[in-house]
Order: structure tokens, then C-alpha cells, then sequence
């Protein structure tokens, strides 16, 4: 479940991360006798997914497809991204607000910088170690936990004008 979501957060379009899931386990299939135990399996399987996403990413520019964010249906009636995710709020009163900030996180990880993005959802989507983001990513752990504290300061400072309402609800 972990690798779906890092894939969907990447690629932002459950058939496309469904099919890059697909490639990846077919890829890990194939290739399972080259494995060299140098790293933890898993930190490989997220190296397989994460090149399956850059190469997908670099193939769609050259596509021109529209938006993400557009409708995914063809006459404009279908969620977006940050229509999809669920609120979890469990009040009725809290759900105006709860959608508004997820739209607003949603639209402020898309924001961020590649390289941040990426160590963002390994980190707190999929709950990897600094060490492992370090592996998949093939940057040095420093440069993942630097990577990752802009990130947090970039996202705090887009989000800064619900930390009253945060604060209310702790």
C-alpha cells in the first residue's frame, strides 16, 4: 500500500499510479535475481517505483496532457485530487474548513520543488527512514533531511493562515 500511495502522490492519477504499480512489481519480478542484498528490499522496490515515476513525469511534458487538477472525467463533472481525499473529520462544523485546508495542503505539496516533494511523501507517506529516502533518492541522508526541513518551512509558511485554527483544535 505504501509504494501505491508514494506512486499516486507522484504521478497524481490513481489509473496512471495503478499502471506504474503494475511496471514496478514487473519490473521487481524480473530483475529479483540481480538484487544485490547492498540495500533492504523494500528500499529497492521504492528506487524501481520512484525511476518509474521520473520517467513517466519526463515523458508527459512531452505529451501536453491537461491538467491534473482538471476534472478527471471527460465533461468536467469528476473530482479532483483534493476533491478525492477523504476529510476524516468526524464533525459536520469542522467540514468546510478540513476540506479547504486539504485542498490548500494538497495545492502546497504540488508547490514544492521536486527533490522536496519526493523525500516529503517517502517520509510521511510512506513512514521511510531518512536512511532508506537516502538509498531511493541516491543523495547523501544530510541532503534528504535538508531537503525535507525546507520542505516543512515551505508548507508551514503556505499554511500559516490555518495555525490559529490548528492551535484551537489541539
Amino acid at each position: 500500500m505504501g509504494i501505491f500511495n508514494f506512486i499516486l502522490r507522484s504521478v497524481r492519477d490513481r489509473a496512471t499510479a495503478e499502471e506504474l504499480l503494475q511496471d514496478t512489481w514487473i519490473r521487481v519480478l524480473s530483475g529479483l535475481r540481480d538484487f544485490q542484498r547492498a540495500s533492504k528490499f523494500s528500499t529497492w522496490v521504492y528506487t524501481v517505483a520512484r525511476n518509474l515515476c521520473i520517467d513517466h513525469a519526463r515523458k508527459a511534458v512531452l505529451r501536453r496532457h491537461p491538467s491534473l487538477d482538471q476534472s478527471s472525467r471527460s465533461n468536467d463533472d469528476g473530482p479532483t485530487l483534493g476533491e478525492v481525499i477523504a476529510d476524516g473529520g468526524p464533525r459536520a462544523d469542522r467540514s468546510a474548513i478540513s476540506k479547504e485546508l486539504q485542498e490548500k495542503l494538497v495545492a502546497a505539496i504540488n508547490e514544492l520543488p521536486d527533490d522536496q516533494r519526493e523525500v516529503f511523501m517517502l517520509r510521511e507517506y510512506s513512514a521511510l527512514p531518512f536512511k532508506d529516502i537516502a538509498d531511493i533518492v541516491g543523495a547523501p541522508e544530510n541532503t534528504v533531511k535538508s531537503r525535507m526541513r525546507y520542505a516543512l518551512e515551505r508548507l508551514q509558511g503556505a499554511l500559516a493562515e490555518y495555525e490559529e485554527y490548528a492551535r484551537a483544535l489541539g
